[in-house]
């Protein structure tokens, strides 16, 4: 492709937040991520520097805004250290957007968490954003940015298709997951059910009812993030106490908070299926947990940013499975 297209060397950074997931899309990209020094005072306060010439380089920087907040301000600094070296455009590779749940002012007095984030990034000086599964696809209005919206979905569909399940019905969590898990079950050649969930405050959820026929056959539950794990394993125990002979879950965002191992690992589950946008430590892992890689989706997706190219063809495949298109 004709150089006067492109934004200058491409020049991968990546903050501490998922540093294994921005190595695989380095060797992907044959680009090394840890170009920038980052570490903390003692007291907290977080320095960054960028070691190598970022003055008109294209500028990719991988930070899921995992909890701690800190995952945010340390994003929010290697944008601002690279607008400040003369970077000719800054893309924030954001694997998981937190705050995604305070998408809507729903009740008196509230904040808007993910407008602010999304306002942050921006006047940090992000020029662009690519983002995978967002709690709600409007979050993609409040940046006032181009982002491209990319999907899990090929890849979980891919694995879920290889193991053959028979008589499969894809189950969604709750009413809010329903066109996502009807994208999934078109793609898998299966039945739809939907999970009534009743929620009674913050991470607490239970099941009220189970809208479609489970009986006698393998379920698959699909969500965008798994939290707490209290939702997923009172739906896994619904479903086979109304007859299923096996229940598989999978979701794209991994937070595993709280006692999320525990609940999950106890609970009646042939395979926990996630990917790799959040990292799980080694300690974090239990028997039936499989992580899967989206290392090559977003390495193509920056690809095709650098040098111009379309990005839809990745995402609008992928919507399909969410769409039910």
């Amino acid at each position: 492709m004709d150089d006067t297209f492109r934004r200058g060397p491409l020049l991968l950074l990546a903050g501490r937040a998922n540093r294994p997931l921005a190595a695989e899309i380095g060797q992907i990209l044959g680009e090394n991520p840890e170009s920038a020094s980052i570490w903390n005072f003692a007291d907290g306060e977080i320095f960054v520097r960028i070691d190598h010439n970022a003055r008109g380089r294209d500028v990719f920087i991988i930070q899921p805004t995992v909890t701690p907040a800190d995952s945010i301000m340390e994003l929010l600094l290697l944008i601002d250290a690279a607008k400040r070296a003369s970077a000719a455009r800054v893309t924030a590779v954001v694997p998981y957007f937190g705050y995604g749940r305070q998408d809507r002012k729903d009740q008196p007095r509230v904040a808007i968490g993910a407008k602010l984030v999304a306002n942050l990034m921006v006047a940090a000086g992000a020029d662009r954003m690519i983002g995978m599964d967002f709690h709600q696809h409007q979050i993609q209005a409040f940046f006032d940015i181009p982002v491209d919206h990319l999907y899990a979905a090929p890849v979980l569909t891919g694995y879920f298709r290889e193991k053959k399940l028979s008589d499969l019905v894809v189950v969604a969590p709750d009413v809010g997951s329903a066109k996502m898990a009807r994208g999934f079950a078109n793609r898998l050649n299966a039945m739809l059910a939907i999970i009534d969930k009743r929620r009674s405050g913050p991470n607490m959820a239970e099941v009220a009812n189970v809208v479609g026929d489970v009986d006698g056959r393998t379920c698959l539950l699909i969500d965008d993030m798994v939290d707490t794990g209290g939702t997923l394993a009172n739906a896994v125990v619904a479903l086979k106490d109304r007859g299923a002979t096996k229940v598989f879950a999978g979701a794209t965002h991994a937070l595993l908070s709280g006692p999320a191992v525990e609940r999950l690992a106890a609970a009646p589950l042939e395979e926990f299926v996630v990917t790799n946008t959040i990292h799980v430590p080694e300690e974090r892992r239990f028997e039936g947990l499989k992580i899967l890689s989206v290392a090559s989706l977003f390495a193509t997706a920056i690809e095709c940013v650098h040098e111009n190219k379309s990005v839809s063809q990745l995402f609008e495949l992928a919507a399909e499975a969410h769409s039910g298109a």
